[in-house]
């Protein structure tokens, strides 16, 4: 895949600068580094993520997995979020601590880490920009690395009034709302992961004007156990039974309905049983 290669090299920059931050935190007493080096990690890691689903995606399923290997990135952003969750409320604590006993901060060392960070976010930019606007996963890839640029910019600016001021308090009050800001953030992935392990509807799709669609459809009479699920974020999938009006030919028409999901609900992965009205009821259909 032609995206991948800015792929590699946007996680090798977000590492770097992940690295560094967590280094300029624990030299420099910056909290507020510390918590953008926990949102630089999880940013790495859906990175990395997101470059394995490139690379897995690839591989044709096989007699374990006759889905393939498009769960892997539901799996990775659990993981990813309850981590996430973990730092958040460590970095929330910290803060307070700090706000009972402020401690000082050096900075310039804060402010040169910033800038470095910076640099590197804007390169990482660069690089997935041309791909943003052809490939979804791309494109996410590209919105975490422009919220790490903002995150450097507010330290940069925390290190600046920090150093003209002597405002100490200002790193956990940054600390916090970095925290914060990272709180909604993880819900909604880790609303999204569970959304895809537990095949609930996806994200998009109108089930009720999915329904209306199939019915009012010339040659259908019926619809019944109708499924719509998602094999990973952006991968929906549907399975339904449809009962055909006499006169119609069910081959006909499952091709005709299969085109009206691709084009009209972005659904390409279907399965239609085709069934002849009033005949014998299907058996093991438990949903309407």
């Amino acid at each position: 895949m032609r995206h991948e290669k800015p792929l590699w090299w946007a996680l090798g920059l977000t590492a770097t600068v992940l690295a560094a931050e967590a280094v300029g935190a624990w030299m420099t007493n910056s909290l507020a580094l510390l918590s953008d080096a926990a949102h630089m990690a999880t940013d790495t890691l859906a990175l990395a993520i997101a470059l394995v689903a490139v690379r897995l995606a690839r591989r044709p399923p096989d007699a374990r997995r006759t889905y393939g290997y498009a769960r892997f990135e539901a799996l990775g952003a659990l993981a990813n979020g309850a981590l996430l969750f973990l730092l958040a409320g460590y970095i929330l604590w910290e803060a307070w601590q700090r706000f009972l006993a402020p401690l000082p901060v050096a900075s310039m060392g804060m402010l040169g880490v910033a800038v470095i960070g910076l640099a590197c976010n804007l390169l990482a930019m660069k690089l997935l920009h041309a791909g943003a606007g052809q490939s979804l996963n791309m494109k996410g890839a590209y919105l975490e690395v422009w919220s790490d640029m903002l995150s450097s910019l507010v330290v940069i600016l925390a290190a600046g009034i920090i150093y003209l001021t002597g405002w100490h308090w200002v790193d956990p009050v940054l600390a916090v709302l970095i925290g914060l800001w990272m709180l909604p953030r993880t819900w909604i992935l880790v609303r999204e992961a569970l959304n895809v392990l537990m095949e609930g509807v996806p994200a998009g799709v109108d089930l009720q004007a999915l329904r209306r669609d199939l019915e009012v459809h010339a040659g259908v009479a019926g619809v019944h156990d109708l499924h719509v699920w998602a094999l990973a974020s952006r991968t929906p999938a549907l399975s339904v039974h449809v009962v055909v009006d006499a006169g119609t030919e069910p081959d006909v028409l499952r091709r005709a309905l299969a085109t009206m999901l691709a084009e009209r609900h972005r659904i390409s992965h279907v399965t239609l049983q085709m069934e002849a009205a009033g005949g014998d009821p299907c058996h093991g259909c438990g949903h309407p």
